[in-house]
Protein backbone atom coordinates (compact mmCIF):
# COMPACT_ATOMS: atom_id res chain seq x y z
CA UNK A 1 0.00 0.00 0.00
CA UNK A 2 1.67 3.54 -0.91
CA UNK A 3 2.54 4.97 2.53
CA UNK A 4 3.36 8.84 3.06
CA UNK A 5 6.52 8.92 0.90
CA UNK A 6 4.63 7.78 -2.18
CA UNK A 7 1.20 9.85 -1.54
CA UNK A 8 3.44 12.94 -1.50
CA UNK A 9 5.27 11.95 -4.36
CA UNK A 10 2.07 11.92 -6.39
CA UNK A 11 0.94 15.14 -5.09
CA UNK A 12 3.64 17.08 -5.87
CA UNK A 13 3.81 15.08 -9.42
CA UNK A 14 0.03 15.65 -10.42
CA UNK A 15 -0.39 19.26 -8.73
CA UNK A 16 1.46 21.12 -11.70
CA UNK A 17 -0.89 19.27 -14.03
CA UNK A 18 -4.10 20.04 -12.54
CA UNK A 19 -3.80 23.40 -10.40
CA UNK A 20 -5.81 26.43 -11.46
CA UNK A 21 -7.40 23.96 -14.23
CA UNK A 22 -10.87 23.29 -15.13
CA UNK A 23 -12.95 19.85 -14.68
CA UNK A 24 -14.47 19.35 -17.99
CA UNK A 25 -16.06 15.91 -17.07
CA UNK A 26 -16.09 13.11 -15.08
CA UNK A 27 -16.68 9.45 -15.44
CA UNK A 28 -16.79 7.15 -12.88
CA UNK A 29 -16.85 3.36 -13.59
CA UNK A 30 -16.66 1.75 -10.26
CA UNK A 31 -19.13 1.41 -7.32
CA UNK A 32 -16.35 0.22 -5.31
CA UNK A 33 -14.56 2.97 -5.80
CA UNK A 34 -16.79 5.61 -5.66
CA UNK A 35 -19.57 5.32 -3.97
CA UNK A 36 -23.55 7.06 -4.69
CA UNK A 37 -24.88 8.17 -7.85
CA UNK A 38 -22.71 8.11 -10.39
CA UNK A 39 -24.27 10.99 -12.80
CA UNK A 40 -24.93 13.49 -9.67
CA UNK A 41 -21.24 13.00 -8.45
CA UNK A 42 -19.85 13.38 -12.16
CA UNK A 43 -22.23 16.39 -12.18
CA UNK A 44 -21.13 18.09 -9.32
CA UNK A 45 -17.43 17.80 -10.68
CA UNK A 46 -17.95 19.55 -13.99
CA UNK A 47 -17.08 22.74 -14.09
CA UNK A 48 -15.29 23.03 -10.74
CA UNK A 49 -11.86 24.54 -10.79
CA UNK A 50 -9.10 22.52 -9.15
CA UNK A 51 -7.36 25.18 -6.04
CA UNK A 52 -4.58 23.04 -4.65
CA UNK A 53 -3.73 19.50 -4.22
CA UNK A 54 -2.52 18.69 -0.79
CA UNK A 55 -2.39 15.76 1.30
CA UNK A 56 -3.11 14.09 4.97
CA UNK A 57 -1.37 11.00 5.96
CA UNK A 58 -1.94 8.52 3.24
CA UNK A 59 -5.26 10.48 1.89
CA UNK A 60 -5.02 12.98 -1.02
CA UNK A 61 -7.41 16.24 -0.88
CA UNK A 62 -7.91 17.79 -4.33
CA UNK A 63 -9.81 21.16 -3.47
CA UNK A 64 -11.96 22.46 -5.42
CA UNK A 65 -14.15 25.69 -5.40
CA UNK A 66 -16.84 24.17 -3.74
CA UNK A 67 -15.81 21.41 -2.76
CA UNK A 68 -13.13 18.67 -1.92
CA UNK A 69 -12.35 15.46 -4.33
CA UNK A 70 -11.28 12.71 -2.10
CA UNK A 71 -8.80 10.05 -3.44
CA UNK A 72 -7.34 7.34 -1.25
CA UNK A 73 -4.86 4.76 -3.49
CA UNK A 74 -5.62 1.85 -1.33
CA UNK A 75 -3.29 -1.16 -2.13
CA UNK A 76 -2.93 -0.75 -5.82
CA UNK A 77 -4.42 2.37 -7.00
CA UNK A 78 -2.50 4.89 -9.32
CA UNK A 79 -3.43 8.21 -10.12
CA UNK A 80 -1.43 9.20 -13.59
CA UNK A 81 -1.63 12.02 -16.19
CA UNK A 82 -2.17 11.60 -19.59
CA UNK A 83 -2.81 7.85 -19.37
CA UNK A 84 -4.72 6.25 -21.50
CA UNK A 85 -7.92 4.35 -19.91
CA UNK A 86 -8.02 0.61 -19.67
CA UNK A 87 -8.74 -2.32 -17.91
CA UNK A 88 -8.20 -1.36 -14.33
CA UNK A 89 -9.56 1.94 -14.84
CA UNK A 90 -11.98 2.78 -12.13
CA UNK A 91 -12.35 6.78 -12.64
CA UNK A 92 -10.80 9.77 -14.87
CA UNK A 93 -11.16 13.31 -14.82
CA UNK A 94 -11.02 15.21 -18.22
CA UNK A 95 -9.15 18.69 -17.92
CA UNK A 96 -8.81 21.61 -21.23
CA UNK A 97 -5.29 20.48 -21.14
CA UNK A 98 -5.49 16.52 -21.02
CA UNK A 99 -6.57 13.63 -18.59
CA UNK A 100 -6.33 12.30 -14.82
CA UNK A 101 -6.41 8.65 -14.55
CA UNK A 102 -7.29 6.38 -11.76
CA UNK A 103 -6.36 3.05 -12.15
CA UNK A 104 -7.45 0.62 -9.25
CA UNK A 105 -6.43 -3.60 -9.76
CA UNK A 106 -8.13 -4.47 -6.76
CA UNK A 107 -10.40 -1.27 -6.25
CA UNK A 108 -9.52 -0.82 -2.38
CA UNK A 109 -9.18 2.91 -3.14
CA UNK A 110 -11.66 5.72 -3.12
CA UNK A 111 -12.50 8.45 -5.49
CA UNK A 112 -15.18 10.40 -3.83
CA UNK A 113 -16.39 14.15 -3.91
CA UNK A 114 -17.48 16.01 -1.19
CA UNK A 115 -18.99 19.47 -0.14
CA UNK A 116 -16.80 19.53 2.47
CA UNK A 117 -14.25 17.56 4.83
CA UNK A 118 -16.23 14.41 5.58
CA UNK A 119 -15.57 12.62 8.83
CA UNK A 120 -13.17 9.96 7.69
CA UNK A 121 -10.54 12.77 6.93
CA UNK A 122 -10.86 14.52 10.46
CA UNK A 123 -11.03 11.06 12.34
CA UNK A 124 -7.00 10.51 11.43
CA UNK A 125 -4.42 11.40 13.70
CA UNK A 126 -1.38 14.04 12.87
CA UNK A 127 0.49 13.87 9.99
CA UNK A 128 3.54 12.08 10.80
CA UNK A 129 6.04 14.70 8.86
CA UNK A 130 4.56 17.53 10.89
CA UNK A 131 3.61 15.98 14.15
CA UNK A 132 5.72 17.61 16.86
CA UNK A 133 7.60 15.31 19.89
CA UNK A 134 5.80 16.01 22.62
CA UNK A 135 2.63 15.78 20.71
CA UNK A 136 4.01 11.96 19.17
CA UNK A 137 5.24 10.98 22.87
CA UNK A 138 1.96 11.90 24.51
CA UNK A 139 -0.05 10.18 21.70
CA UNK A 140 2.35 7.25 22.76
CA UNK A 141 0.90 6.70 26.44
CA UNK A 142 -2.38 5.97 25.12
CA UNK A 143 -1.32 2.81 23.55
CA UNK A 144 -0.50 -0.43 25.67
CA UNK A 145 -0.06 -2.65 22.42
CA UNK A 146 3.45 -3.43 20.62
CA UNK A 147 4.74 -0.36 19.46
CA UNK A 148 4.52 -1.80 15.36
CA UNK A 149 0.97 -1.81 15.31
CA UNK A 150 0.87 1.74 17.00
CA UNK A 151 2.94 3.32 14.24
CA UNK A 152 0.72 1.65 11.85
CA UNK A 153 -2.16 3.17 13.66
CA UNK A 154 -3.85 6.10 11.83
CA UNK A 155 -5.64 7.47 14.53
CA UNK A 156 -2.25 7.54 16.25
CA UNK A 157 -0.21 9.46 13.73
CA UNK A 158 -1.13 9.60 10.11
CA UNK A 159 0.77 8.31 6.62
CA UNK A 160 3.18 5.66 8.47
CA UNK A 161 2.73 1.55 7.21
CA UNK A 162 4.75 -1.42 6.52
CA UNK A 163 7.80 -0.42 5.29
CA UNK A 164 8.48 2.83 7.22
CA UNK A 165 7.40 1.25 10.57
CA UNK A 166 10.02 -1.29 10.27
CA UNK A 167 12.62 0.89 8.77
CA UNK A 168 12.39 3.60 11.75
CA UNK A 169 12.03 0.99 14.56
CA UNK A 170 15.69 -0.66 13.16
CA UNK A 171 17.10 2.90 12.97
CA UNK A 172 15.90 3.28 16.38
CA UNK A 173 17.36 0.22 17.84
CA UNK A 174 13.78 -0.37 19.28
CA UNK A 175 11.88 -4.25 18.91
CA UNK A 176 8.46 -4.08 16.87
CA UNK A 177 7.28 -6.20 19.88
CA UNK A 178 8.01 -3.34 22.65
CA UNK A 179 5.03 -2.31 24.19
CA UNK A 180 4.77 1.28 23.04
CA UNK A 181 3.91 2.71 26.92
CA UNK A 182 7.28 1.08 28.28
CA UNK A 183 9.45 3.06 25.51
CA UNK A 184 11.55 6.06 27.91
CA UNK A 185 11.28 9.57 26.80
CA UNK A 186 14.94 9.18 24.67
CA UNK A 187 13.78 6.48 23.64
CA UNK A 188 10.76 7.75 22.25
CA UNK A 189 12.41 10.79 20.87
CA UNK A 190 14.78 8.33 18.85
CA UNK A 191 12.19 6.81 17.27
CA UNK A 192 10.43 10.04 16.05
CA UNK A 193 13.61 11.53 14.87
CA UNK A 194 14.42 8.33 12.93
CA UNK A 195 10.99 8.50 11.76
CA UNK A 196 11.09 12.13 10.39
CA UNK A 197 14.41 11.49 8.95
CA UNK A 198 13.79 8.26 6.98
CA UNK A 199 10.13 9.86 5.41
CA UNK A 200 12.26 12.97 4.43
CA UNK A 201 14.85 10.75 2.92
CA UNK A 202 12.08 8.21 0.84
CA UNK A 203 10.20 11.64 -0.40
CA UNK A 204 13.48 12.46 -2.06
CA UNK A 205 13.96 9.27 -3.50
CA UNK A 206 10.21 9.18 -4.56
CA UNK A 207 8.93 6.43 -2.66
CA UNK A 208 9.69 2.73 -2.54
CA UNK A 209 8.27 1.22 -5.39
CA UNK A 210 8.28 -2.83 -4.27
CA UNK A 211 5.12 -3.44 -6.71
CA UNK A 212 2.43 -1.44 -8.28
CA UNK A 213 3.54 2.05 -6.95
CA UNK A 214 4.26 5.18 -9.91
CA UNK A 215 3.99 8.51 -9.44
CA UNK A 216 1.37 10.63 -12.04
CA UNK A 217 4.02 10.50 -14.64
CA UNK A 218 3.88 6.32 -14.59
CA UNK A 219 7.88 6.70 -12.76
CA UNK A 220 8.96 4.42 -10.18
CA UNK A 221 10.23 5.68 -6.99
CA UNK A 222 14.24 4.07 -5.62
CA UNK A 223 14.06 4.20 -2.35
CA UNK A 224 13.56 0.32 -1.81
CA UNK A 225 17.25 0.26 -2.51
CA UNK A 226 17.82 1.49 0.88
CA UNK A 227 15.72 -0.61 2.97
CA UNK A 228 17.85 -2.30 5.88
CA UNK A 229 15.09 -4.61 6.74
CA UNK A 230 11.97 -4.47 5.21
CA UNK A 231 11.71 -6.95 2.43
CA UNK A 232 15.01 -8.46 3.47
CA UNK A 233 14.13 -11.60 5.20
CA UNK A 234 17.15 -14.29 5.91
CA UNK A 235 19.27 -11.54 4.69
CA UNK A 236 22.04 -10.28 6.74
CA UNK A 237 21.60 -7.51 8.77
CA UNK A 238 23.52 -4.27 7.36
CA UNK A 239 24.90 -3.51 11.09
CA UNK A 240 25.52 -6.60 12.60
CA UNK A 241 25.33 -8.98 9.55
CA UNK A 242 22.80 -11.38 11.53
CA UNK A 243 19.54 -12.83 9.35
CA UNK A 244 16.96 -10.47 9.20
CA UNK A 245 13.61 -11.97 10.73
CA UNK A 246 10.25 -12.04 9.81
CA UNK A 247 7.39 -11.96 12.22
CA UNK A 248 3.50 -11.33 11.88
CA UNK A 249 2.44 -8.71 13.96
CA UNK A 250 -0.96 -7.17 14.20
CA UNK A 251 -1.36 -9.51 10.86
CA UNK A 252 1.23 -7.50 9.02
CA UNK A 253 4.74 -8.71 7.83
CA UNK A 254 7.35 -7.47 10.03
CA UNK A 255 11.16 -7.14 9.89
CA UNK A 256 13.66 -7.06 12.15
CA UNK A 257 17.01 -7.40 13.83
CA UNK A 258 16.66 -9.75 16.71
CA UNK A 259 20.69 -8.94 17.76
CA UNK A 260 20.11 -4.67 16.98
CA UNK A 261 16.51 -4.84 18.33
CA UNK A 262 15.62 -5.37 21.30
CA UNK A 263 12.74 -5.18 23.50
Amino acid sequence: MPELPEVETVVRSVSPYITGQRILAATLLSHRVTRGDHALTAAALAGKTVEAVGRQGKQIRVELNGGLLYIHLGMTGKLLWNAQPGKYTRAFLTFENGLLVYDDTRMFGRVEYFTSAPELISRVGPDALTVSFPSFYERLQRFRGPIKPVLLNQTFISGVGNIYADEALFASAIHPKTPARRLSRQRAERLHQHLLAILHVAIEFRGSSISDYVDSDGARGSFQTLHNVYGRESEACPKCARPIRRIVLGQRGTHYCPRCQRV
